[in-house]
């Protein structure tokens, strides 16, 4: 039987979770954001092989509840490190946004870490745009959503279509398959267009930096003396960081003084390790090194985008032995 109130919802595709504060009812943009949703209503109704054909999400809880942020759930463990056993890429709409409380949107590890958490914010957060994949927005029982504590369960989710276009959204595993193959190949696409540009970037800055085995281009500015640093000794190096548009995000003056690690050790980036390794004592360089050597896909939220070379003026001023 179909509830009087769930038959007059307009067209379209409804999350209906039961939990222990009551009822919030979530629209889904299956449009917008078809590989997110396609996700979430596999799991939801065990029809991914995540799921082992069962409800994934019930009688999970809200693990997380930030007062005025967010409610937090869909993680199988309860404690936030649980997923389905895979992730997927970011999707993200133009309009699609965080810009008020309802919005239902997937919790990450970072860029293209989705996998079954979501959240619903309590209020606007704008800064959480381009960062996380807006896939809803709450309908019926934000109040609800906003009166959830941390260990609420989620008793059911079940999903509603209402109009053939909803039913006919196809949110089984060979469909997941398919989108998520399409979004994989999408993101080397993009990947391989943008590595392209940075190169001709940093050739067209640098024109005379030589690119050495490792894919990173130096320059040296001032040369040094005496022997290079081995595996275990200790340097201080002056530097500078910046991207490739000339952004600084870090340097050295701004902590008082050069900055002192271990080689070989781990204690810094791959890239950095490779180049002061081949520098002497008073060497100065500019080293542009690529984000496989430096911090990869992920980057460093607000500071560092993914896949990101970036460029150190360097100066090793001392090596202990």
């Amino acid at each position: 039987m179909v509830s009087c109130q769930s038959s007059e919802r307009p067209e379209g595709m409804y999350a209906i979770f039961e939990t222990d504060r009551g009822k919030i009812v979530a629209s889904l943009e299956f449009e917008k954001a078809p590989m997110t949703v396609g996700n979430f209503v596999g799991l939801a109704e065990g029809r991914l092989d995540a799921a082992n054909g069962k409800p994934f999400y019930n009688g999970t809880v809200f693990h997380r509840v930030e007062p005025g942020f967010v409610i937090q759930g869909g993680d199988p463990k309860g404690d936030g490190t649980g997923g389905p056993g895979y992730r997927f890429p970011d999707e993200f709409s133009p309009d699609l946004k965080h810009d008020g409380a309802g919005i239902l949107s997937m919790a990450n590890a970072g860029s293209n870490t989705n996998g079954s958490q979501f959240f619903i914010t309590l209020g606007a957060a704008a800064w959480l745009d381009g960062r996380h994949s807006v896939f809803g927005k709450v309908v019926e029982g934000q109040e609800v959503a906003s009166a959830i504590v941390a260990g609420d369960r989620i008793k059911s989710l079940k999903i509603e279509r209402v109009g053939s276009a909803a039913k006919n959204f196809d949110a089984s595993q060979k469909a997941w398959d398919e989108r998520l193959s399409a979004a994989y190949a999408a993101l080397r696409a993009a990947a391989q267009a943008k590595r392209q540009s940075d190169r001709a970037a940093i050739q067209a800055s640098w024109p005379d930096a030589v690119e050495d085995e490792y894919g990173i281009f130096q320059k040296v500015l001032r040369k040094g003396f005496g022997d290079t640093p081995a595996k275990g000794d200790t340097v201080s190096v002056i530097y500078k960081g910046m991207l490739l548009d000339g952004t600084v995000f870090d340097q050295s003056a701004l902590s008082g003084g050069p900055l002192s690690f271990t080689i070989g050790t781990g204690e810094i980036i791959d890239g950095w390790d490779k180049v002061v390794s081949s520098m002497r004592k008073a060497e100065k360089r500019i080293a542009i090194i690529p984000p496989e050597l430096a911090y990869g896909s992920s980057g460093i939220s607000g500071v560092i985008p993914a896949d990101a070379y970036l460029v150190f003026e360097m100066e090793l001023t001392a090596i202990k032995k």
